[in-house]
């Protein structure tokens, strides 16, 4: 048994394409990304003025679902409300899944470009916004459509089944979640698979950073109403004043990372809104706390959830006030990149972005819910990609100065470079994966 082992061993190991093969084999798929970028430049372009928000997706998910299927992908819309999955079978094979995201966010674009978006909608409160696709989501579709261009015109260069899947709501954080409750991976092959990537605003156009294990934290929203009793402000020993309950919440919140959390631990509790009062002198009833809590690890998120509650209580029985009402809504899950998975992608972009285009990266603290895939039992990997012109970002450097990144209203990426990224990144992922011919 151990020669027959032994042997088996070194068969796989002959079969399997050397690097610089491997690397020749993306080379050849790649070719035609030239001719048919200003394709992909318009419709970025396009998808950019006319961003829509969480599952409003429409006419974004319907230009998706029109160019796979003019490359003969068996299309699917509305799976988890907006959302499409194109299926592209091509022979024996594992099943790999490329995925991009259809959303916008409720930000007023101020880059001043000649395609900026204009446009708004009504969002789930009622109110009327504006749109823009200021985190980058327009890039990953045209890189997504790219994808599947270069993949379905070079058959003869993979076997198994290619799953495109765009999904709705991941600014909410719940469209992976919807996508899979609808039948994902039911209704279809459960992919063996599945890759992505994203811009990211800090990193110059084209450079690869990958993440492996953690990359992404996970999010839960938190919303304190402090309770009070209003009166005038030239009177204050007659009322129990929420504003400076309030301030010392804020202030005592800080203690839970700094004094509660181990150090090694990444943790972040950020009070992003604070509102209460009318006047001057009008002391009021209440005032409103909107805080995110940001973690990797189950212990840390269940710890901060229940001293944010405790510190509320304490501070307002401290200062003899009601108790607070404190509503923690989940949000997505942190995300996470298989180690294994993310280490032999990284090596197989290194021939193609070369040694200093593909970097590690150090995890960061912003949500995705692209890790809802791994949790349902998919190998995944996340790709981050820079999308910042690198002369800006070094005189920015130079003057102690951010540059506009994502979720601002001023992000603009370098176009060419990072949408020719983004299509090299995703199809030598899915090549990586994708059996050999």
């Amino acid at each position: 048994m151990r020669t027959i082992f032994v042997c088996l061993v070194l068969t796989a190991a002959t079969v399997a394409l050397p690097a610089p093969a491997r690397a020749d084999r993306v080379r050849d798929v790649l070719a035609p990304l030239d001719k048919i970028y200003r394709d992909l430049d318009a419709l970025y372009q396009d998808l950019h003025r006319h961003p829509e928000l969480s599952n409003q997706e429409r006419q974004s998910a319907a230009k998706l679902a029109s160019r796979l299927r003019a490359l003969g992908f068996k299309v699917t819309t509305g799976v988890g409300k907006t959302g499409v999955v194109g299926i592209l079978e091509n022979g024996a094979g594992p099943t790999i899944m490329v995925r991009t995201e259809l959303d916008a966010l409720p930000v007023e674009e101020k880059t001043g470009l000649p395609y900026a978006s204009k446009d708004t909608a009504i969002d789930p409160t009622g109110a009327r916004v504006p749109v823009m696709h200021a985190c980058g989501h327009d890039v990953h579709m045209a890189a997504w459509v790219g994808t599947a261009t270069l993949l379905s015109r070079s058959r003869s260069h993979w076997r198994g089944t290619l799953m495109m899947v765009a999904q709705p709501a991941e600014e909410m954080l719940t469209g992976a979640r919807a996508m899979i409750a609808d039948g994902l991976f039911t209704r279809w092959k459960k992919p063996d698979h599945a890759v992505a990537v994203h811009v990211y605003g800090l990193v110059p156009a084209g450079v690869i950073g990958y993440v492996p294990g953690f990359h992404k934290s996970s999010m839960d929203s938190v919303d304190i109403k402090v309770l009070g009793r209003g009166g005038h402000g030239a009177a204050p020993h007659r009322t129990i004043d929420p504003v400076l309950l309030a301030a010392r919440i804020v202030v005592t919140l800080q203690s839970i990372v700094s004094r509660e959390i181990d150090p090694r631990d990444p943790a972040v509790v950020t009070v992003g809104s604070i509102h209460g009062g009318t006047k001057h002198n009008v002391i009021p009833d209440e005032v409103k706390l909107q805080i995110t809590m940001r973690s990797y690890s189950e212990t840390v998120r269940n710890h901060l959830r229940e001293a944010v509650g405790r510190i509320a209580r304490g501070e307002a029985a401290a200062a003899n006030a009601p108790a607070p009402e404190v509503v923690i809504t989940a949000g997505g899950d942190a995300a996470y990149n298989d180690p294994a998975l993310t280490t032999r992608i990284a090596a197989a972009l290194v021939p193609i972005f070369g040694p200093e285009g593909v970097r590690q990266m150090q995890p960061l603290m912003t949500s995705e819910d692209f890790g809802e895939y791994p949790r349902a039992g998919v190998p995944s990997v996340q790709l981050m990609l820079g999308s910042a012109d690198a002369a800006v970002l070094a005189r920015a450097e130079a003057a102690g100065q951010e540059v506009p990144a994502n979720h601002n209203s001023a992000y603009a990426p370098l176009r060419e470079p990072t949408i020719k990224g983004a299509t090299t990144a995703l199809t030598a992922m899915a090549l990586e994966l994708l059996g050999k011919p």
